[in-house]
This record gives structure tokens, sequence and C-alpha cells, in this order.
């Protein structure tokens, strides 16, 4: 006998797929993705004029960013559990509530410490919305079909959030203030709490049998923290600085030791069997890989734009454009074929489409044209995004038990977030050791500072393009789904057999 025990209310249980709200749901589930994904970047452009007004030294500036980046890594898998276990329509709306009263502290900070401190709480919060939200695509739509246009919708605002965050960033702090980059977060916050409250479909949350899984909470946060801020100090004080060694040293201890824990406890926060499928191993290891590759097409361009082309903030977030227009139609393309195709060629196709454009990229030379050097390569990384992350979230959540789907999401979101970090810190560092040894090299030609960031702008897209082309092994030999599996299952997502 199988009885409807799902993820949803009970007045939703006969036909959660029929119910016209889940697309008014979508739309208030992407707005606060996006809200996420954007704060990570649009503080970006706003930084220099921030630590002017707040006279914050160069030795602390970087906790601008790192505040919300430690925090937000560190509780993501928390922020999963609590998700399942609270109810992820509860937890979304908690999120919004401080994400909200976070972003007005933050923007209205009268000196460094309240600024840190509304960042951190950012993370804190984003640490709740970000898993809420996405496990929450997943038991809402349920028909493959429905699922991949959903998760096209989710992967569209993921990718192009933050090209977005450099544009919505780039305006407010030209034609407002830096303070509006934080501020902005708090109305759209609470548009989507209303949003939250009309149009998202209750959840039941994942029955309990036992306690909080407290020392793999503890031990997994703190390790994630240790490894994001290892990365971020590496960036700064060198690969091989005793600060760097000891942080990466503490964290994979601690990350090893939650390992341990999740084997033996009998309520983990992070059942291991989640990673250890080998199509959701393989989306993980591809969600760690791509963001290093990402950064390397943000941060050097960015940098290319504004030092050497001398662009304005609000131009070069406008010169970005292309890349979310490129995302939504990929994204586009790429949920209306999944279900015909299956993930993996769409894996392979954007992984070898992201290699060229960043290869593409890697030819750029000293006085070259947008149109000719930047905006091609940047529809081919376009494109290529949107296949992975269509494909990548479609696959990290697929025949995941609706009780799971929070810790699921979290740990594709932690994934995405040291991967961001390792590409920030890598890059960095080798751009600049680059540079040196260029102008030490050819110190006698003419442009020759302007030649020598361009030289290690096209060793940073180079490595980049190595990043995307180590996708294509994974999703070749871990991703195997074909496209009558993504039909199977997904009745996992809204019923148990009893």
């Amino acid at each position: 006998m199988t009885v409807a025990t799902d993820a949803l209310g009970a007045d939703e249980k006969a036909s959660p797929a029929k119910d016209s709200r889940r697309w008014w749901a979508l739309g208030v589930i992407a707005m606060a993705q996006l809200m996420v994904v954007l704060d990570a970047t649009i503080v970006t452009i706003a930084m220099p004029f921030a630590q002017q007004d707040l006279h914050i030294s160069d030795g602390d500036k970087q906790w601008i960013f790192t505040a919300y980046t430690l925090i937000f890594g560190g509780l993501l898998l928390l922020g999963g559990r609590l998700a399942d276990y609270l109810g992820r329509r509860r937890i979304l709306m908690v999120g919004l509530v401080g994400f909200a009263a976070a972003s007005a502290l933050a923007g209205l900070a009268q000196n460094a410490t309240e600024l840190f401190a509304g960042r951190a709480l950012q993370g804190a919060f984003g640490a709740l919305l970000a898993p809420a939200a996405l496990s929450l695509v997943s038991v809402t739509f349920t028909e493959a079909k429905e699922r991949a246009r959903a998760f096209g919708v989710f992967a569209g605002v993921s990718a192009a959030g933050a090209a977005l965050g450099l544009i919505a960033g780039g305006a407010l702090v030209e034609y407002a203030n830096w303070r509006w980059s934080l501020l902005v977060n708090t109305p759209v916050a609470l548009l989507a709490l209303v949003g939250a409250f009309a149009f998202v479909i209750k959840d039941i949350p994942a029955p309990r049998t036992g306690g909080y899984d407290l020392p793999g909470a503890v031990t997994v946060t703190l390790g994630l923290i240790s490894i994001v801020y290892g990365f971020s100090r590496a960036a700064s004080d060198g690969w091989t600085a005793s600060t760097t060694l000891a942080l990466f040293v503490v964290g994979v201890a601690l990350l090893a030791a939650f390992v341990a824990i999740e084997r033996r406890t009998a309520n983990p926060l992070l059942p291991l069997r989640i990673p250890g499928e080998i199509n959701r191993g393989g989306s993980y290891l591809i969600a760690l890989l791509v963001p290093i590759a990402m950064f390397a097409m943000f941060l050097n361009l960015s940098f290319y734009l504004q030092i050497v082309e001398h662009y304005s903030a609000l131009k070069t977030g406008v010169a970005f454009l292309p890349f979310p227009a490129g995302i939504v139609v990929s994204a586009g393309i790429a949920s209306a074929v999944l279900p015909k195709i299956g993930p993996r060629p769409l894996m392979l196709a954007g992984s070898v489409l992201g290699a060229a454009g960043l290869l593409w990229l890697s030819r750029l030379e000293f006085g070259q044209s947008y149109a000719s050097a930047l905006l091609p390569a940047m529809i081919l990384i376009a494109l290529g995004m949107g296949f992975l992350f269509v494909s990548m979230q479609t696959t990290a959540l697929h025949q995941v038990e609706a009780e799971d789907s929070g810790v699921a999401s979290a740990l594709l979101n932690a994934a995405q977030q040291v991967g961001g970090s390792i590409g920030t810190a890598l890059l960095t560092t080798i751009s600049v050791q680059v540079a040196e040894r260029y102008v030490r090299n050819n110190g006698a030609i003419d442009h020759v500072m302007q030649r020598a960031a361009i030289h290690s702008y096209d060793i940073a897209f180079l490595i980049g393009a190595g990043f995307f082309l180590l996708c294509i092994p994974i999703a070749a030999f871990m991703v195997r789904d074909k496209p009558e599996n993504l039909l199977e299952g997904d009745e996992h997502a809204v019923a148990v057999a009893i």
C-alpha cells in the first residue's frame, strides 16, 4: 500500500504539481537566491568607497568581503539540516527577515566593526536562505520536464548573479552611495518575505528520531571556516606562510573528524550516502571546480576593464551584460533538452564551451578591442555555464529523499563557496607573481605595467580553462544518469511507500 506522505502541506498532498502557485513560488525562491548570490559581488565595487568613508585600514579592508564568505561557507551544512528538520519554508522566511535586518545594519554602519558585523550576519542568514531555496525547488517541482525548467530558472539566477552584482554595484555606487549596495537588500528581502507567505507551499519537516548531531555541526562548521579563511590568507600572506598552512591543516583535520563522526552517529548532519552516490558525487566535484574557472573570468576581466582600459564602475558592469544574457539563453536550452538527453552531454558541452572561452581570453593582448577580444569569449563561457549549472544542480539533488534535500542543497552550495574561495586566492596569488616577474624581465618596453597586467590575466585565464577541462573526465565517468532515470525516483521527493 502506498500512502502520500510528502514534504508538502496537508492541503497540497493530493496534487502539488498541479498547484498553479508553484510558478509564483519559483519567482520568490529565485529572488531569494539572487539576493544571496548578488551579495557576494555587489560590494566589490563599493569596497574602496566604504573603506575611505569608515576609515578602514588596508589590512582590514578584506573583512568587508571575508566576513560574509567565511560565515556563509562555514554554516551552510548546518543551515541545510535546519531546513530539513524545521521546515524549508520556515527557514527561508527566517533567513529573509534576518538578511533584511543584517543588510540594514551593514548599510547604516558608522564604523568598521558595525560593517563587519553586518556582513557576518548577512553570511549567517544567507547560509539559511541558500539551501532552503534550492531544496524548495526540489520538493515543489517533481515532474521531470517542469523540474528541469525550474532548475533552469534557478541555475540561470545562480550563475548570472555574480555578473549582475557587478552591474548593480556599479550603478548604485555611481548614482547613489556605496551604502545602497547593502541597503538595497532590505526592501528586496521583505518583498520576497511577502511572496513566501503568499505562494511558497508549506512543507512538513523531516521526522527526527534522535537529537541534533552537535559534534558534526561543530566540526564541519569550524573546518569549513578554517579552509575558506586559509584560502583568504593565502591571497595576502602567501601559500607557504605559517598562518596559511596552519589553517589548512586544522581545516582538513576537522573535516576528517567530521567524516568519522558521520560514519558512526545514528542521526548524522550529512548522511554520507548523499555525496557517496556516484552521480551526485560527480556533481559536487564539478560544483567545486566550476567557480574556480568562473572567477578566472570575473576577477581578471574586472581588473582589466577598470585598470587597463580605465572603464568606470558602471561601464565595467555594463560590459558584463552579455554574460547573464548568455546564461539565460543556455539555461533555457538546457532545461528543455535535459529530460531528453540526460545531464552528461550537457556537462561535457558546458565544460568544452567554458574552456574554449577562457582559451580565447588567454590570447588577450595590449590594445585589443572589446568586441573582438572579450565579447566572443564571454558568450562562449556564458553558454557553457548555463549548461553546467542546470545539469549540475539537477543531478546533485536527483533521487535525494525529501528529508535530506536541505543538506544536499547545502553541500552543493558549500562546494561552490569553497571553489570560489580557492579561485580568488589561487588566481590572485598567481597573477601578482606573474606580473612582477614580467616587469623584472621586460622593464624597458613601452606600457610595461599594462602589458604585465594583461600577461598575468592571460595566465589566469589558461589556469581557469584547465579547471573547466578537469570537469570533462568527471562528467564522462561519474555522471551516469540516463534520460529515463530522470523520470524515476522523483516520487521520493513527495512520497514514501508504507
